[in-house]
């Protein structure tokens, strides 16, 4: 099934400050984020016409901006605002919001000192990241040769575009080994998380999950592990190690776009979708369908 390019499509894009028609939504070729990654964005699901948990979205994407030395000129509450017109605009009912921010054009330097900062917010319908029939009997994982890079060697606690490519290389991989997504090792070997998602093990009924510092503390990670907590679920935030996968009887994602998504293989060892996947992925889908206003 082909999809409609993103760059042509109607409705409008919310860019610096007001709206323009959707295929007028341009960078210029030589702008500085484009060169030399030099870009931050997120996501936001939006769930009966309601965007879930918009302020710590908007909260990290500016700590996101603090991260790569650059300033968003519009506050959280700004960006709430045009967010929640954007999806008016586009008559969203369950769709994801992507805003995104980058360097201008006004250098091409590796020095990104007097650049502009450009803001957008695109939003569009999507119900799932992979099939429905993906989505409830899960999918398979293939450990990339790609790593999670040392804190010290790459701006980890960003969720910045140029990290991205990490997962391209990854993701591209996967699927040509004929797998829906790849998992991540850390530039220590331990267990990181997949393209775009958290990783949780299921082991004797406790959660584990590896320790984020060489990637995001995703919000949807948060959420879960709060949600583990009420329901009484033992929880083990810890390094681990990759042969530690074949001592687990679950194993699943979790992320805006993933929400929270079984996996039924890592390289050829199966997984079963049990009870604590369920209760979670039940838990999580009440909440975000929730009459309160996140």
């Amino acid at each position: 099934m082909t999809s409609v390019p993103f760059d042509d499509r109607d409705g409008v894009i919310w860019l610096d400050g007001a709206f323009v028609p959707w295929r007028d939504a341009h960078l210029h070729v030589l702008s500085h984020g484009l060169h030399y990654g030099g870009g931050i964005f997120e996501g936001i699901r939006v769930y009966d016409g309601r965007p879930f948990k918009a302020v710590e979205h908007f909260q990290r994407l500016h700590t996101s901006a603090r991260e790569l030395n650059f300033r968003i000129p519009f506050g959280p509450t700004e960006l709430d605002a045009a967010m929640r017109e954007t999806i008016r605009h586009q008559g969203i009912v369950d769709g994801y919001v992507r805003p995104v921010a980058w360097r201008g054009s006004e250098q091409i330097s590796v020095s990104g000192a007097g650049t502009s900062v450009h803001v957008a917010i695109a939003a569009w319908e999507w119900p799932h990241v992979f099939s429905d029939d993906a989505h409830s009997r899960g999918i398979r994982l293939h450990t990339s040769r790609w790593r999670r890079p040392s804190p010290d060697t790459a701006p980890v606690r960003a969720k910045a575009a140029s990290l991205y490519n990490i997962c391209t290389l990854a993701r591209d991989e996967a699927e040509a080994a004929g797998c829906d997504d790849a998992l991540l090792l850390d530039f220590r070997g331990y267990l990181a998380e997949a393209t775009g998602a958290n990783l949780f093990l299921v082991i004797d009924g406790a959660l584990h999950t590896p320790t984020p510092d060489t990637f995001l503390n995703g919000i949807t990670r948060q959420t879960v592990l709060a949600l583990a907590q009420e329901l009484g679920i033992s929880v083990h935030e810890r390094h681990i190690q990759p042969e530690e996968l074949q001592q687990a009887d679950e194993v699943f994602l979790t992320g805006t776009a993933y929400e929270v998504q079984p996996v039924r293989a890592v390289d050829g060892h199966s997984f079963e979708l049990g009870s604590v996947t369920t209760m979670l992925s039940k838990a999580y889908t009440g909440l975000t369908r929730s009459a309160v206003v996140r």
